[in-house]
Formats: structure tokens, C-alpha cells, sequence
């Protein structure tokens, strides 16, 4: 009989809905049950793409034997991190701070009152079992030794960030001279032979490169651009990204790029449209260009729904083996190829045997089209010919095969860094399909994933054939700072004023729902943002989402949009606010400055003032569009054809007909200019 998943919309929860397991959804009903029936509590959490969920599954939670003990002596609840990153962040905590490396599946026991004793990643069939035995004896056995345990782990939780990390009111410092420590930091740990940093695996890590762009901005350190430049490339030619169909995988287990764990996220690919468009604008690098293209092509082929938002994930597994769909054999390759096969083989890294697992090759470069076709004797236009011509012929066998598994739920967040990605990349390119992908996803995100009654997002929505969507679960922070963000790169590509005021409407309910109301007398009122909204349920700890990793945290993205918004709407208040929150955490950037990235990339922002710059009369968006071509993130960017409220336009005009230029410092502003040629003179 199914279990209790099977009511769900989660795809991962679904996945699940078989078991033999007595699986519950987190919620009060499992809650209740286990106080009523005073049974220990085991979450385990996991979401669809991940691979050693699967193993597990399999090997465990579908055994009718295995099964039987854990219904016996626990009350079982299955999370979906991607839909409750709530609760998995709270576990997660309890879990490191008990000393084991987080992962997942994770797999947390807590007492009946959802306080956490022990946790667990992967384990194996018998490891598992023999860890369901022990527990359930220290249940029965040693009930006062788990309380004090839980209770402990529980006080932890619920630190104030002031105690953990001792943050403090402080006025943040920007100078050019502050970010050489916050750059070296970082580039003490890069990898300036491979790119990414020096480890494996290696994961894209978006904000790092985007920090080091605004780094090199700021102080003309070439240094820096070069390690973008070798980190860009070599993940754009290796393994890590689909070859012959675009997009990225979620990390690579080497450190070379080469062999990926096979899943995509649509959070990474999103977020590295963004890198590698502004990277571009900068660098005007073919090779940017194409992964743009290809992979904006490739979330349209394979990850948007019908309504215009953007499922999830793909799997890594197919037919139940990792990367089986994006990989070939040898003689499969040959055959295909024909006497095109000894070149594309050189290019590609390809051997006889294979050169991955199991007899097949992963498609992996680390040599540029240029270099390529010098060696070959080859003009570039040659080398394209060939190699579309080969893809082709490969993606028509891939085509053939059965596909990975889809994670078809929407997630809010991942769609408005999405939405980031493609308004940035219309930006940078002005191809209007990206525009209209943009625009299709903006509309959907308002309409389907907001709330008509409160106005407040929805963090996930799923939609079945012939059956009206359900969104569902209230939004956290980092679906209102994504959102937003997108929006805020949207109106900048269109001047629709629409996408500006939205924004401002769902930053208005951030700062009523998620702003922390206590104050501390030694630290003063923390303007930094809980992860949760006042209205939804109450866990055993509220959060507050600080470090960035490969995804920014919540708060640096809000601290940034509300920086954005001061100065577009000319709110003192909200320019504050962000002061406030890089003044509270510039201390700790300054100590992990890695792992708090995305902050530090403000740091780098703010060390000069930045341009506001209104654009009015009729070529207003050709003006756009040359600005945007070219690397400046130090900019906001208004304008209007006609006549406009927002302050930045108002009681401005074209000169003699001609569309006018303002470039404004801090509300002051120079004389208009009509060219866009004069504008880089007043910014350099």
C-alpha cells in the first residue's frame, strides 16, 4: 500500500511513495503522532536529482526487512530539501555540530519533540540496520542521557548570530585598499593552473568569479581576471559542462574538470548565465558566447514547463547508472563519426577503452577552437562546420535514449536567478528570444507563484497534465531576494516600470515579515533578514541564512537589492539597511572571506560611488544596449522614451530632441550628454 507521500507534489517525495517505509510528510501529523505514541523521530532528507539517495533507497527503505524495524520504533518523515530548506538547514546545523560532515541523504534522529540526538549521511544496508537497533536501544535504554544530548543541540540552534560569530553594529568601510586582504584570501586558494579552487570536487561557485570580476574592476588587478578567464574556460571545455547539448552539471568530481556528476540544476545554470554573459562583456570571448546560447537552449528544450517557469533539475542516473545518457562508448562514437572520429578523438580526450568508466567516454577539451584548428591546419569557420556536423550526428543517438529522470516542481528561487540569467544575458547580447523567455517567466512568477490575497511568494508549484497547478508552502527569503534581483536586472533591460515596482512591493513584505524585531542592548537591532516569514510554521529554530555558497546566501542578495532599489526610487532607508547589514558583517567577511563571496562582491561594489545613470528620449534602449555591452558593474541604469516619475527621470528631457544622458553620483548629477561615447568618458 502506498504511504502517506503519495498525497505530495514533490517528485522526490513521490519517488518515495511505494516504500514499504510508513513515510510521512513534514507536518503536524507526524509530529503529533510521535508525541502521542511517545516513538522516536527519524527525518530523512534527500532530494530527486541526488544520486546516493537513490542507493539508498534502494538498498534499504524499499526492504520489506528493513522497512519493518523503522516502522516499528520510529515514526519516519521524508523531507525534500529543495522544498523544505528549513528544515534541512536546521538539521544540517545539528547534524555538523555534532561533528559529522553534512551530505545527503541525511538522515537525523530526534526525540518526540523534534529536538535532534544523532545524524547520519549514507549508509549501507547493514551499517543502517545495526544504527536503527542502536538507537532504538538508547531510546528505551538511556532516555535522560538523549534528552540532555537534545536539549544541548537545541540551545545551539537557537544562538543568536551575535554569540555565534560575534556580530556587532558597525559602520562598514569601503576603500579600495580594504578588498587586497578580501581578494588574497580568496586567491590563496585558487587554482591558477585549473581554475575553480584547489580542490575536489570542484563546484562552479558563481559568486567567487563574480566577486573576482568586481575585484578586478575596481582595482585593475589582472591577476584576478586571469583566474576568471582559466576558471571559465576550462569548465566551458570540460566534462562538467554537456558538450554536445549545453548546460552545466552540478560539480565536477575531480579536479580537472573532467568526470561530472551528471545532475543539472537549474540554480547553477542560471546563475552561470549571469557569470559568463558578464564575463563577455568584459572579454568578448566566442567561447562565452557560445556556452550563453547553448545553454539558454537547452533549459528551453529540456527544463520549461508549459507555463513559462523552469522545472528543477535533471537526474544523474538513467536506466539506474550515472551518466549512462551523456556518455558513449567507443565504437559507438567510431561508427558514428566515421573518418571524422581521429580528429574529434583528439580534441575530445577520447581513448580505445574508454576514458571514464566502464568502457565510455565523457566528452572533455582542455584546448580552444583556436589552438585546435592552428594545430590542425584548419581555419576557425573549418573547425565549426566540423564539429556542429559531428554533434549533430552524436545528439541524434543521444536522442535515442531513455532520459534522465525530471524534477518537474518549480522552485521560486532557482526561477528568479533564472530570471537574473536571461535579462542579463538579453542585456549583454540583445537577443530578443532571451527577452521573451524572460518576459514569459516574469509573468509566470507573478501570477502563479504569488499569493493574490497577501501578496506573499510561493516557494514551490507543480503542475500535472489536465490538473490546475498547486503552489504551495510559504516563500522564504531567498525566493523574495532572487525574485527580486531578477526583477531588478528586468526592468534594467526593458524600462518597464511594472518590473521595478513589483520589486519594490516584495521588498516592502521582506521588510515587514522577515526582519528581526528583538534588540540587543551590547549589539543593537540586527538588520540582517530571518530565513523564515513571521506567518509560517514554527520549528525549533528561526534562521538567518549568512554565508554564500553555491548559491548566495539570502541575505547578501537582499542587502544588494535594497542597495539597488535606494537608488532607483531614491530610498535613504533602504540604503540604510544595506549599510547596516555589510556594516554587522564585514568583520566576518573580512575572517572567511571564501565562503562569504557574495558579500565581499559588495565590498568591491561600494569601494566607488556608483553611477546612476537615466537615459531619456527615443533611443533610450539602443543607449541601454551600448551601455550594457560593456563591462561596468558599478552602474544602475533608468530610462524612459517619454516621461517618468521615478526619480532619477523626473523634470529630465532630451536636448534638442535628441536623447539625453545623465550620469548622477550620489543624487548629483552632471550635464547631459548624447552619445554613449561621452558617457564612458565621464565614468573612466
Amino acid at each position: 500500500m502506498p504511504n502517506q507521500l503519495q498525497y505530495e507534489t514533490s517528485p522526490y517525495l513521490l519517488q518515495h511513495a511505494e516504500n514499504p517505509v510508513d513515510w510521512y510528510p513534514w507536518g503536524d501529523e507526524a509530529l503529533n503522532r510521535a508525541v502521542a505514541e511517545d516513538k522516536p523521530i527519524l527525518v530523512s532528507i534527500g532530494y530527486s536529482a541526488c544520486h546516493w539517495c537513490h542507493v539508498m533507497e534502494r538498498e534499504s527503505f524499499e526492504k520489506e526487512s528493513v522497512a519493518r524495524v523503522m516502522n516499528e520504533h520510529f515514526i519516519c518523515i521524508k523531507v525534500d530539501r529543495e522544498e523544505r530548506p528549513d528544515v534541512d538547514a536546521i538539521y544540517m546545523d545539528a547534524v555538523q555540530a555534532m561533528g559529522v560532515q553534512g551530505g545527503w541523504p541525511l538522515n537525523v534522529f530526534l526525540m518526540p519533540d523534534a529536538k535532534p540526538f544523532y545524524g547520519v549521511t549514507y549508509l549501507p544496508q547493514p551499517n543502517w540496520i545495526n544504527l536503527l537497533d542502536s538507537v532504538q536501544s538508547a531510546f528505551s535504554e538511556h532516555r535522560n542521557d538523549l534528552v540532555q544530548s537534545a536539549e544541548g543541540f537545541a540551545r545551539e540552534l537557537n544562538l543568536t548570530d551575535a554569540e555565534r560569530y560575534g556580530l556587532s553594529e558597525n559602520t562598514p568601510l569601503f576603500s579600495t585598499e580594504n578588498l587586497e586582504s578580501l581578494y588574497r584570501k580568496v586567491a590563496v586558494k585558487a587554482d591558477d593552473e585549473k581554475g575553480g579552487m584547489r580542490r575536489a570536487p570542484k563546484f562552479p561557485m558563481p559568486a567567487i568569479w563574480r566577486f573576482m570580476l568586481r575585484y578586478h574592476d575596481a582595482t585593475g588587478n589582472e591577476s584576478a581576471l586571469l583566474q576568471v578567464k582559466i576558471t571559465l574556460d576550462r569548465m566551458a571545455l570540460g566534462g562538467i559542462y554537456d558538450q554536445l547539448g549545453g548546460g552545466f552539471a552540478r560539480y565536477s568530481t575531480d579536479g580537472d574538470w573532467f568526470a561530472p556528476h551528471f545532475e543539472k540544476m537549474l540554480y547553477d545554470n542560471g546563475q552561470l548565465l549571469t557569470l559568463y554573459a558578464e564575463a563577455y562583456s568584459l572579454l568578448k570571448s566566442p567561447l562565452y558566447k557560445h556556452v550563453i546560447y547553448q545553454t539558454i537552449h537547452f533549459a528551453q528544450r529540456e527544463l520549461l514547463s508549459p507555463e513559462g517557469g523552469f522545472y528543477s533539475a535533471l537526474d544523474a542516473d538513467s536506466e539506474g547508472v550515472e551518466g549512462k545518457f551523456y556518455t558513449f562508448t567507443t565504437p559507438e562514437i567510431r561508427e558514428a563519426l566515421g573518418e571524422d572520429y581521429d580528429w574529434f578523438a583528439d580534441l575530445y580526450s577520447l581513448t580505445e577503452s574508454g576514458n571514464w568508466e566502464h568502457g565510455r567516454n565523457i566528452l572533455h577539451r582542455t584546448e580552444s577552437n583556436e589552438t585546435f584548428a592552428e594545430r590542425m591546419g584548419w581555419t576557425l569557420s573549418d573547425l565549426s562546420v566540423r564539429l556542429d556536423a559531428t554533434h549533430i550526428r552524436l545528439m541524434r543517438i543521444r536522442d535515442e535514449r531513455i532520459r534522465p529522470g525530471l524534477d518537474d516542481k518549480i522552485l521560486c528561487s532557482w526561477n528568479g536567478l533564472m530570471l537574473k540569467g536571461l535579462a542579463t544575458a538579453y542585456r549583454v547580447f540583445g537577443e530578443p528570444e532571451f527577452l521573451t523567455l524572460a518576459l514569459r517567466q516574469a509573468y509566470f512568477l507573478l501570477k502563479k507563484m504569488r499569493d493574490s490575497r497577501n501578496g506573499r511568494l510561493w516557494h514551490t508549484y507543480k503542475s500535472t497534465a489536465g490538473v490546475q497547478g498547486r503552489a504551495k508552502q510559504a516563500g522564504f527569503l531567498d525566493d523574495y531576494a532572487a525574485v527580486i534581483d531578477g526583477l531588478l536586472a528586468l526592468y534594467q533591460a526593458t524600462f518597464t516600470e511594472n518590473w521595478l515596482a513589483e520589486a519594490d512591493q516584495l521588498t516592502l513584505y521582506v521588510l515587514a515579515n522577515f526582519s528581526d524585531a528583538t534588540v540587543d542592548d551590547l549589539t543593537g537591532p540586527d538588520p540582517l533578514f530571518f530565513f523564515t516569514d513571521k506567518n509560517s510554521e514554527e520549528l525549533i529554530a528561526r534562521k538567518k541564512e549568512l554565508f554564500d555558497n553555491v548559491i548566495p546566501s539570502s541575505n547578501s542578495m537582499m542587502a544588494e537589492n535594497l542597495y539597488t532599489l535606494s537608488l532607483l526610487l531614491e530610498r535613504p532607508d533602504y540604503a540604510e539597511r544595506a549599510d547596516q547589514m555589510l556594516g554587522r558583517m564585514q568583520p566576518l567577511v573580512e575572517q572567511n572571506t571564501d565562503y562569504l563571496t557574495n558579500w565581499a562582491a559588495q565590498l568591491a561594489l561600494r569601494s566607488r560611488p556608483t553611477a546612476e545613470i537615466a537615459i531619456v528620449g527615443p533611443q533610450a534602449d539602443q543607449f541601454r544596449a551600448e551601455l550594457d555591452s560593456e563591462f561596468y558593474p558599478n552602474k544602475v541604469l533608468t530610462g524612459t522614451t517619454d516621461k517618468s516619475e521615478l526619480p532619477l527621470l523626473q523634470q529630465r528631457g532630451p536636448i534638442d530632441e535628441k536623447t539625453a544622458i545623465y550620469v548622477c553620483y550620489n543624487r548629483a548629477c552632471q550635464l547631459p550628454v548624447t552619445s554613449v561615447a561621452e558617457v564612458w568618458q565621464l565614468l573612466r
